[in-house]
């Protein structure tokens, strides 16, 4: 799992190959495995804003969680089993996630943000058996519980009441010693809904091998990782891929601490804040956060940052934002790229000789991408086409739950089609165009938003935008933006000329936005996507 010791990519990639173990556990290996090697080895602190701060070690970690599997056990959730777990960053939330792995269930975590009926999606769809939550999700729970039958159990890591039972009481009621489920690569381990931004929601099952899967890339994304000193944080919700992937669970297989942090809306100030008091040395902040961010002037002289590395995914990160962060923070972010099907694919990594701006990056070691036609057939350099990934590989999913037909639509010719849009240099690097949903066609010209969205927020008043495709009887759609202008900016009609020239200028005479509308927020994923199709949806109603 480890990348060989080279310094450029084209040696890492050329002499990477993967030991995957035949029988490997997610949960034992974050936490028992290190508990018998180091067992006071800090392995989660808690970041609290009165400066309460909480640290957890591996020792601890391996006990609680393997009493926690014993409690699972008691409860009847038996090997295969969906347990859901609707909670924030914290201790309990990690030690749920080990002890579902070690008794060889299946995670389910879903984000708090979620309303009732993306809830009663999901678990009806998952068939979950029981939930971990806390009270803010358990007042959810009790408005669709009797539309559950597949749910037998809640529990509550804020006490038990009428119809939850208590996470503490069931922890420090069974024994810490568990005999943990034997499971290897191909095992199910973890279910992760898709963000649904261009369809509904499907269920993506993940083998045990999706952990180790992911290793190579963020060695690489953060640079030689785990080194000396490297700590990590991220604000994207221990739900989504990102967030569990792309820093919780690699970060504990690799022995690096992991800070939590209380659920909250994303505030600028409060991330800066938790990265200096917590000495953070690595974080993965999606490419919105990073845009948010730039709001607080001269962070460097009002916080004292630790930072050695940032990674961003999600979005496209573009070359306004990697200029900002090279400027303002003295960091070159190395963005990278997947999807809850298949992630951590490709990435750049400046340490390896690999950033580019406005560019995602090149495969990682172990990973073969292309640039593919609807048929599966691989592009010429610069040709855009679908962004597709060789099957097999590490972190590619099981299949969609519950939906043979789905998971067959995925691949063609031995590749999985991830519905991005994308071209390849001749340096192999990837840029991304957006979704194959999201893409403008506009007088015959196709357009990819991800462009005109990083000219946009180029512009001083704009804090957020996004660029839709909007019906014209003549031009088939024009370009139509969004904008979330930056504090101390007031929406006018000379602004937006000023801001449709500035894109015309940049850009091109067929890229610019010919409609522009203020709007106090985009509508986001809880992974903070922006949902694209309800502004097209929005654009196409205005007739």
């Amino acid at each position: 799992m480890q990348l060989p010791s080279h310094d450029r990519h084209d040696d890492l990639y050329r002499d990477f190959s993967w030991r995957i173990p035949e029988d490997f556990n997610i949960g034992r290996a974050v936490s028992d495995d290190w508990a018998a090697r180091d067992p006071e080895r800090v392995c989660l602190e808690h970041f609290s804003p009165d400066g309460d701060h909480r640290v957890m070690t591996y020792r601890a970690l391996a006990d609680r969680s393997s009493a926690f599997a014993n409690a699972l056990v008691s409860l009847d959730v038996k090997r295969g089993d969906r347990v859901a777990l609707l909670l924030p960053q914290s201790f309990e939330t990690v030690i749920a996630h080990v002890a579902i792995y070690k008794a060889g269930a299946i995670a389910l975590p879903l984000a708090l943000l979620f309303g009732v009926e993306a809830l009663e999606y999901r678990l009806k769809a998952a068939g979950a058996a029981a939930v971990v939550t806390n009270g803010f999700g358990l007042e959810r729970i009790r408005q669709i519980r009797g539309r559950l039958p597949a749910l037998k159990h809640i529990v509550s890591i804020d006490g038990a009441s009428a119809d939850a039972t208590a996470f503490a009481e069931l922890v420090d009621g069974h024994p810490s010693v568990f005999d943990i489920a034997k499971t290897g690569p191909d095992d199910p381990a973890l279910m992760i809904f898709t963000s649904g931004t261009t369809g509904p929601p499907k269920g993506a099952l993940h083998g045990h091998r999706v952990l180790p899967g992911h290793i190579p890339g963020m060695q690489f994304a953060h640079e030689g990782f785990p080194r000396p000193g490297d700590k990590v944080w991220t604000p994207s919700d221990w739900a989504w891929a990102g967030g569990l992937l792309n820093a919780l669970l690699p970060s504990l297989l690799l022995g690096v601490p992991v800070v939590s942090s209380p659920a909250q809306k994303f505030d600028a100030g409060m991330a800066y804040r938790i990265m200096a008091e917590m000495k953070v040395r690595n974080a993965f902040i999606p490419p919105t956060a990073l845009r948010l961010m730039r709001s607080v002037s001269d962070p460097r002289s009002k916080y004292d940052l630790a930072l050695r590395t940032i990674g961003s995914a999600g979005e496209a990160l573009g070359r306004e934002t990697y200029e900002w962060a090279r400027h303002t923070l003295g960091i070159t972010v190395n963005e990278f790229y997947g999807q809850t099907e298949c992630n951590f694919v490709l990435a750049s990594s400046a340490a390896y000789g690999v950033t580019k701006a406005g560019a995602i990056g090149r495969a990682v070691p172990g990973h073969r991408v292309a640039i593919v036609s609807e048929t599966g057939d691989e592009l010429p350099v610069g040709e855009p086409g679908q962004i597709a990934i060789a099957s097999p590989d590490p972190v590619m999913f099981l299949g969609y739950w519950d939906d043979m037909a789905a998971t067959e639509r995925k691949f063609v010719k031995g590749w999985l089609l991830t519905g991005d849009i994308g071209r390849q240099d001749a340096e192999g690097y990837i840029t991304f165009d957006g979704r194959d949903d999201d893409v403008i066609t506009s007088s015959g010209y196709r357009i990819g938003p991800a462009e005109i969205e990083d000219c946009l927020i180029g512009h001083p008043a704009v804090q957020l935008a996004a660029a839709v495709g909007k019906p014209d009887a003549v031009r088939t759609e024009i370009v139509k933006a969004y904008i979330v202008l930056s504090p101390g900016h007031h929406p006018s009609e000379a602004l937006a000329a000023d801001i449709r020239e500035w894109v015309k200028t940049r850009l091109s005479m067929h890229e610019y936005p010919r409609e522009v509308e203020f709007i106090d927020a985009l509508p986001l994923t809880t992974t903070g996507k922006v949902i694209r199709r309800l502004l097209r949806e929005r654009a196409a109603s205005e007739g």
